[in-house]
């Protein structure tokens, strides 16, 4: 790896590592600060319940789509450039959404924010193997990365609350522009250019197919859990996405320059590593997406308050990513992983049996505990997958990272939000009396149904708004389990992956950075 500006000195490589923390936090920050203005926008834009999945979810679905393509883009033409690149455009597609005048206009902003996206996540891990060549410096670096890019997922709902209690949904959206503006001047100005020196071309066929096979994929999924597996759509969008990836794999081992080099997945270590930070983004996102309604429509919170009970997350996330190293080197990295998704699943289990009187000191032990096990998951993860993988495909690699972030993110709204969504529409029955056309608009979202309540006579609507709400409460408890069982599978088939094999010197279970 080459870098044009030259090894920062100490104090500027911090400084630069803030630069880059503030980057990662922000896109974490948009792909859930939307979650608390959900019923302002239903209000407002009035969305059918599959717009307002979409208005949730297409940030990170293209994000996620678009991460290793630009992940290996900032591989070839510099990471430092990428970074700058897409922080401006991120601003320009932040105005967008912010003054959407429609639900249809706000998918699309939210479209491009995570097409802005892509080009900023991948750029900030690599650059931190830029800045912090000593491996005990660059362990604490990562951990503080870590604790960021959590903390920044956990945090859209308090800083959403704290926007909506004295301005429009838009506000939230208009946050970014003067954090952009401070990346962009300081990172013009700390931040070291590095780039592959032998590159190759950018495929862009790869590009194409990654692309599809990821967002075809996961809108498989999607639909299939708001519409059932017999819905047509569900089958024709997962063989079109399967077939891509398979094509997308079989082209990447031919090609003498991937985009990604699928033989990083051979390495235990790296595996395992991709497949807890997807799930445990799956259900970080997925909380925070039908908690925040239940908080708001259920409990009758306004949105300060949503945002500050939600605010053990977020204190947990940043705990968590800062401990990591120590824990790593205490119990080993194995343990650590697993441990991590062993107790964000039972904190998730825990909002299963949540109910709409439940205690707040239940909530907020289990937002407590979700966001330090989120924490120590993603930092750990991020940590092993660029151990494993040689430095000059940081980017890339480090784009794989980010990809089961976002995409963990995506599937967190599209999985267990649909969830939440198919079964409330399935079990409300509005009560006897009601106009047919407004029982239909109560059943699209419970947003909705807090809205036609409140043009019902008083105990016509009173009873309405119990039905709502007791059928999102039992949706969010179906939803909380699987969520659960999930990130329970997932620490088993972890613990597998980073068993100790027989005479493997470079065995799973050899320490990562944050162990030295």
């Amino acid at each position: 790896m080459t870098t044009t500006l030259g090894r920062p000195v100490s104090r500027q490589r911090w400084v630069g590592l803030a630069v880059l923390v503030l980057a990662v936090t922000l896109v974490a920050l948009d792909a859930t600060v939307l979650s608390l203005a959900l019923p302002s926008i239903s209000e407002t834009l009035h969305p059918s319940g599959t717009q307002l999945l979409w208005i949730g979810d297409s940030y990170s679905f293209v994000l996620a789509g678009l991460l290793v393509s630009m992940g290996a883009l900032s591989d070839r033409i510099g990471r430092k450039k990428l970074l700058l690149l897409g922080s401006s455009a991120f601003g320009a597609a932040s105005l967008l959404a912010a003054y959407a005048p429609s639900a249809g206009w706000l998918i699309l902003a939210r479209a491009l924010l995570g097409v802005a996206g892509a080009t900023i996540m991948p750029s900030t891990l690599s650059l931190i193997r830029s800045l912090f060549p000593d491996a005990r410096e660059r362990a604490t670096a990562i951990g503080i990365w870590g604790a960021g890019a959590t903390a920044g997922a956990a945090l859209g709902p308090v800083v959403g609350g704290v926007l909506l209690e004295h301005f429009w949904w838009g506000s939230v959206f208009l946050l970014n522009l003067p954090i952009l503006a401070l990346l962009l001047v300081l990172g013009a100005w700390l931040l070291p250019e590095s780039k592959d020196p032998n590159p190759g071309r950018w495929d862009v066929l790869s590009v194409l197919l990654s692309m599809t096979g990821v967002i075809g994929v996961v809108y498989a999924i999607k639909e299939a859990a708001a519409g059932g597996l017999g819905h047509w759509p569900v089958p024709v969008a997962f063989a079109l996405g399967a077939t891509a990836l398979t094509v997308f794999v079989r082209r990447q081992l031919r090609l003498p320059t991937p985009l990604l080099d699928v033989r990083l997945f051979t390495d235990p270590r790296f595996t395992a590593a991709v497949l807890g930070s997807l799930a445990s983004l799956i259900g970080l996102s997925g909380v925070i997406f039908f908690m925040s309604q239940y908080l708001q429509l259920v409990r009758g919170y306004s949105p300060l308050t949503a945002g500050l009970a939600e605010l053990p997350a977020f204190v947990g996330a940043v705990a968590g990513g800062l401990l990591t190293a120590r824990l790593a080197r205490r119990t080993g990295a194995r343990v650590t992983l697993v441990g991590g998704l062993l107790v964000m699943g039972l904190g998730i289990a825990v909002l299963g049996w949540v109910q709409q009187d439940s205690s707040y000191l239940v909530l907020g032990s289990s937002f407590l505990a979700v966001g330090t096990a989120e924490g120590i998951v993603y930092t750990l993860s991020a940590d092993l997958v660029l151990t494993a993988a040689p430095a000059d495909k940081a980017g890339a690699a480090s784009a794989v990272s980010e990809t089961a972030y976002e995409l963990g993110t995506a599937l967190g709204i599209a999985l267990v939000g649909s969830v939440v969504t198919a079964i409330y529409a399935a079990t409300l029955v509005a009560p006897a009396g009601t106009d047919p056309a407004v029982a239909a608009q109560a059943e699209e979202s419970i947003g909705n149904a807090v809205e036609a309540a409140g043009t019902l006579p008083g105990e016509l609507g009173a009873q309405l708004l119990t039905a709502s709400r007791d059928a999102f409460v039992h949706g969010m408890n179906i939803a909380a389990f699987i969520a659960a069982a999930l990130l329970l599978s997932a620490a088993a088939f972890s613990w597998y992956l980073l068993r100790r094999r027989a005479g493997d010197d470079a065995s799973a279970e050899q320490p990562s950075e944050l162990v030295h």
